[in-house]
């Protein structure tokens, strides 16, 4: 078998609607961007939702919008993307690196509460969602509201992923999803910023396109003179086209089947790698259903992680799939180096980083390439 790690699923109305927008003559952001943040918002439960071209574009304005400034400290974990951090150095703020927590990969209220006492001057903390599970974030507002601490979201694992029977979206400040190719649902390239805060939603709006203060679509129609408008801030370029919000509101329409094709995937890997005494299982601490399965990590523990590539290897060699989320942010060079960090300072990170190996898991993933891929791991490992 040849079985990719992820793959893309565009059984809906994907074609439909990108014809729609080309035969339209309007490609850039427009209506059909418009539609698909009023249905995200209305997906979510959110009060203000703005498309953007990346995730990473989305991270980038909600710390804008926070004003977060140069010397500004700001948490993050070190096991994630490098945007979670990226975006902050645009700003000349400072990241934090926080360990997680062995098995969710999160943070914990004790983690980050250690981080601000190291760091009691520490303005916002980036919060990563990881794998399609949601960080406890009953335990973690009140910390963050006690010390005056921004919150901002990366959720570009967790769409569409609940915490305490609400979507993440709704929690803290300003929230950021990934709409990436290989994310639950997909617009080829973009992102969405979720909030409740109209002031916080009134600066992305404008910052997301030049600073000008009327959006293209509301020049377009309005009865005023279309040409005319003001730049009211520096802005960037992040907007997104309607030609790939077309895809976007294809997939929501699917979200929950992709959510829960998904599932079915991690239930059957919990199932057949359950006694394999050499690997760990991702711990879940949420209701299965409100996971969104973005990610099936497992980690060869002890026994086996000095070998871990030479099984990526042998996988790849019968043409499975697989990757590494991630190699921590503390072993970057650019990090590492600028904030002199140490391996020894994040114990569970290099635990988690020493063995960690992520499975293939996608919606159309079969039985039979489920149970091959589980099949070829035991013999690898026999």
């Amino acid at each position: 078998m040849n079985i990719p790690f992820a793959k893309i699923l565009c059984n809906g109305h994907e074609f439909e609607y990108v014809r729609q927008v080309i035969e339209s003559g309007w490609l850039t952001t427009a209506r059909v961007c418009r539609e698909f943040e009023q249905k995200f918002a209305d997906y979510i439960g959110a009060k203000y939702v703005c498309a953007v071209n990346s995730c990473t574009a989305a991270l980038h304005l909600a710390a804008e919008s926070l004003q977060i400034k140069s010397g500004d400290k700001v948490f993050v974990p070190t096991m994630t993307f490098t945007a979670s951090a990226e975006v902050l150095r645009y700003l000349n703020a400072d990241p934090i690196f926080l360990d997680v927590e062995y098995g969710t990969v999160l943070l914990t209220k004790e983690i980050l509460e250690e981080g601000i006492r190291k760091n009691p001057d520490a303005k916002a903390v980036v919060i990563v969602h990881y794998a399609g599970q949601a960080a406890n974030m009953k335990e973690l507002i009140p910390v963050c509201r006690k010390y005056n601490i921004k919150i901002i979201e990366d959720a570009a694992h967790a769409f569409p992923t609940k915490h305490d029977d609400k979507f993440v979206g709704t929690f803290g400040d300003v929230t950021c999803f990934s709409f990436y190719a290989n994310k639950t649902i997909t617009t080829g390239e973009g992102g969405m910023i979720a909030t409740d805060n109209e002031e916080l939603f009134n600066r992305v709006k404008i910052m997301r396109l030049h600073g000008i203060n009327r959006d293209i679509w509301d020049r377009f129609t309005s009865n005023s003179a279309k040409w005319e408008y003001d730049i009211v801030a520096p802005g960037f370029k992040y907007n997104m086209p309607d030609i790939n919000a077309a895809i976007g509101l294809a997939q929501l329409e699917h979200a929950e089947e992709f959510r829960q094709c998904r599932q079915k995937c991690a239930e059957f890997y919990f199932d057949q790698l359950a006694d394999i005494e050499e690997i760990d299982l991702p711990f879940i601490n949420c209701k299965k259903e409100e996971h969104s399965w973005h990610i099936f990590q497992i980690v060869l523990n002890k026994k086996l992680s000095n070998k871990r590539n030479d099984i990526i290897q042998s996988l790849n060699s019968k043409g499975i799939g697989v990757s590494v989320h991630y190699k921590p942010l503390h072993r970057m060079t650019y990090y590492r180096d600028r904030y002199h960090l140490q391996p020894e300072d994040f114990p569970n990170a290099e635990r988690i980083w020493n063995g960690n190996l992520s499975l293939p898991i996608f919606p159309s993933m079969s039985k039979e390439e489920l149970k091959y891929v589980t099949t070829t791991i035991k013999e690898i490992l026999s």
